[in-house]
């Protein structure tokens, strides 16, 4: 595992440091919608599956369900930790490993933390993994970027400075793949990072869920819950369900 890629950004500062601008205020907006549109039973079990630093679990939890957040970053869940409380836990864990079985009404996945592997086993090894994890009749979202509009309109290279540290950016498409390296430099210590996600569209995720056993019951381009548009939405979000007579 260490020497995947995410295990060694995700758990560097400078990750959080760039990434810093995610705003918490559309987070929250992102899962009144989406509990406005689930409208989930009160107790009801939910797991926040690659949470980072745990800011939509925390706020997941504070509608009064149980909610349980997992990462792979070591540094990541023990920042976390000092927010659990009664109905609020967190546990470092890699998602292509199996977690609890038949247990949760609701899994969620945000900000496009799916399709970092190198295999397509491993990707639909831990779709499996959260058709598991449900309970029949329960429901996953999927919360990706929209990669074939990423594509059309990369930005092959820009320039950030971020305390006074710069990082330099540059993103391309390999096999399929959007890499983004990241080059920095910290007061004369330089850094290189990469960040690899598979540009997986639609159709692909459509495969994926069925071989999955999970069945696809509703399409969004937006945290507003918009239709999706492939040529216009900003985000691919997908609700899927586990089958009622699924037992695993």
């Amino acid at each position: 595992m260490q020497d995947e890629w995410f295990s060694r950004w995700f758990d560097s500062p400078y990750y959080h440091l760039l990434y810093q601008h995610h705003n918490d205020d559309e987070a929250r907006v992102f899962i009144d919608n989406l509990f406005s549109r689930l409208q989930p039973s009160p107790g009801s079990r939910m797991l926040d599956l690659a949470c980072g630093k745990g800011r939509h679990a925390l706020y997941m939890s504070r509608f009064g369900y149980d909610v349980t957040g997992l990462d792979i970053s070591e540094s990541s869940i023990a920042f976390a930790r000092e927010f659990e409380h009664d109905g609020l836990d967190f546990f470092q864990h890699d998602m292509r490993k199996p977690f609890r079985i038949n247990y949760f009404d609701f899994i969620f996945n945000f900000f496009t933390s799916f399709g970092y592997f190198k295999t397509e086993g491993e990707h639909l090894q831990t779709l499996r993994n959260v058709q598991r994890g449900l309970r029949p009749g329960g429901t996953f979202v999927l919360d990706f970027m929209n990669a074939q509009k990423v594509i059309r309109n990369l930005v092959q290279g820009e320039i950030k400075v971020l305390d006074n540290i710069t990082f330099s950016i540059q993103r391309q498409v390999r096999n399929g793949m959007i890499i983004k390296t990241i080059a920095l430099n910290d007061q004369g210590h330089e850094l290189t990072f990469e960040e690899q996600v598979n540009g997986f569209d639609l159709a692909v995720f459509q495969s994926m869920f069925r071989s999955a056993g999970l069945e696809i019951t509703g399409q969004y381009g937006s945290y507003e819950l918009d239709d999706f548009n492939p040529d216009q939405s900003d985000r691919l979000i997908l609700f899927g369900r586990k089958s009622k007579s699924a037992l695993t």
